[in-house]
């Protein structure tokens, strides 16, 4: 049995839905369970999926066999005292807190667990931490996403895709649109609810909530997908790697997990500042055949990272 911990507060967070691949993945040969370790569960996710909660009192609780922990710890809790003891620990660490780390691998004696191992979700975040441990991008669906052919009759659009958080919009990204407008430029942002007070009411400016489309719904209706965070810095960038799914030409800050996947000019481009990058859209929007020609590149990049090949290996990991 393969126990699968997540704290499923967010139904657009990045760890809760990479638990949720992880589970469908799994489960298609094996007995998987999904446990909640946060009291603050999402009621939409638990409607959705057979998320259990921990509770010693009515023995629904972990039995026995692999315990991977996906953006979730079991410190400073009672129930893993009470609990049989795992036969393996997995952490699955999407972060760059390397407290958390040293909060999972370091196990009390009395509790008797047997040592974590650790999973990466990005080579660039294993470099930033410096710690050991196997990487395995975090796992996507791509057979959800898949290239649209363009349309004429819209305007050139260019948007983005994120939870509805300050931190994962930077400063300069405001200048960056209003120049895009000014322009004739079409922007969607999906999750830009933080920027509604900092744009002014424009007839080509869409700001949605989060989760309002699905991503494999929303991500097509652009020509370009771009991409730079403030304080948050993406350790993998799961979105980035949808965008591509969809044949779409990514232009994104340089820093960040995606970036090691990403090869400026041929299956998507980099910027380091706000100048790089509107030179970049703007030769994507005066050549739709780059557009085309990076796009169906980014799409076969995907393809290999996820490919059943690649995917069999690293649930191997979790079966042993």
């Amino acid at each position: 049995m393969i126990h699968l911990f997540n704290g499923f507060q967010n139904p657009f967070g990045g760890s809760e839905r990479e638990t949720l691949d992880l589970y469908r993945l799994l489960g298609a040969d094996q007995q998987v369970r999904l446990w909640a370790t946060s009291s603050r569960v999402s009621g939409e996710l638990m409607r959705q999926f057979p998320i259990r909660r921990i509770s010693p009192a009515t023995r629904e609780v972990p039995d026995g066999g692999t315990y991977v922990f996906l953006g979730a710890h079991w410190r400073n809790k009672i129930w893993p005292y009470l609990i049989r003891r795992p036969r393996r620990l997995i952490y699955v660490f999407n972060t760059f807190h390397p407290k958390i780390i040293a909060l999972t691998t370091g196990m009390p004696r009395l509790l008797g667990w047997p040592d974590a191992e650790l999973v990466l979700i990005s080579e660039f975040q294993k470099r930033m931490l410096q710690v050991e441990g196997v990487v395995h991008p975090s796992p996507i669906d791509i057979g959800r996403f898949s290239p649209r052919p363009a349309r004429p009759d819209r305007p050139f659009t260019v948007g983005r895709l994120s939870r509805d958080t300050a931190d994962k919009h930077h400063a300069d990204d405001v200048a960056l649109y209003e120049a895009l407008l000014a322009d004739g430029v079409a922007v969607r942002i999906q999750g830009g609810m933080p920027l509604k007070d900092r744009l002014a009411p424009h007839p080509q400016l869409e700001l949605l909530p989060q989760g309002q489309f699905a991503a494999e719904q929303f991500l097509p209706t652009l020509d370009v997908f771009y991409y730079r965070t403030g304080s948050h810095v993406e350790t993998f960038g799961r979105v980035v790697f949808e965008a591509m799914a969809c044949g779409l030409p990514v232009v994104c800050h340089s820093h960040g997990g995606y970036a090691d996947h990403i090869s400026h000019g041929e299956n998507g481009f980099l910027f380091e500042t706000t100048q790089q990058a509107v030179q970049i859209l703007a030769e994507l929007k005066a050549d739709p055949a780059l557009r085309t020609d990076v796009g169906h590149k980014a799409r076969q990049t995907v393809e290999r990272l996820f490919s059943p090949q690649a995917l069999q290996q690293r649930l191997d990991f979790y079966r042993r």
